[in-house]
């Protein structure tokens, strides 16, 4: 089982934990990690472009000039793709990107975006986090306490607002639950900052 430090919000070390194997120490599949966020990036189009065929160009009835002797090359319409405000060959139409996934390729990439952020020492497992209030300068200092100067996700075990709105305003920085956790945004974020807690339900969930 790997073991990780567990720090306070004040950045010191104050005990270690150990993480399961079946989450945290599994071999690494980038091809399933790929896959997962190629669909995440495609379920989230909107797929609301749209564009007009010839067939659907305003005008364009009548043929433009004679078919022979002018010396011009032969047209049918003023609306042809080969014309200025003329329609598009293969116009884009509204449509859905969403496809999906079997579980056990998502559950895989999960598992294996989990284990990377431990394999780069890129988890922070925190004791506790709690603000009384909702304060950004507050999570902005538990921030540099913990030695994070860029992007970072932030796991906490239940909704918690004061959390999710004192972060929200700080660039890099996004909160999740543990029920939300998803390989893209895991990804993309350099650290990976998860409570004791969050840990343990995580593991609960996903083992």
């Amino acid at each position: 089982m790997p073991k990780v430090d567990v720090y306070d919000i004040n950045g010191n070390v104050i005990g270690d934990i150990e993480l399961s194997d079946n989450i945290f120490a599994v071999d690494i599949n980038k091809g399933a990690v790929h896959q997962v966020v190629v669909n995440q990036l495609a379920n989230k189009r909107q797929g609301t472009q749209s564009a007009k065929t010839r067939a659907e160009v305003r005008g364009g009835g009548i043929k433009p000039w004679r078919q022979k002797g002018t010396g011009r090359a032969r047209h049918g319409s003023i609306r042809s793709p080969l014309w200025i405000k003329g329609g598009v060959v293969f116009a884009p139409k509204p449509r859905s990107y969403r496809y999906t996934l079997p579980k056990k390729l998502r559950r895989l990439a999960l598992k294996s975006a989990l284990s990377s952020k431990v394999a780069e020492d890129q988890i922070i497992v925190l004791d506790s986090l709690n603000l009384d209030s909702i304060k950004t300068k507050h999570m902005a200092e538990i921030l540099k306490n913990l030695k994070v100067d860029d992007s970072a996700v932030i796991v906490i075990p239940e909704k918690n607002e004061n959390i999710e709105k004192s972060s929200r305003n700080i660039p890099g920085i996004k909160t999740l639950l543990v029920n939300t956790i998803n390989v893209y945004d895991i990804v993309r974020h350099n650290k990976f900052i998860v409570t004791r807690e969050a840990v343990s339900k995580i593991e609960e969930v996903y083992a």
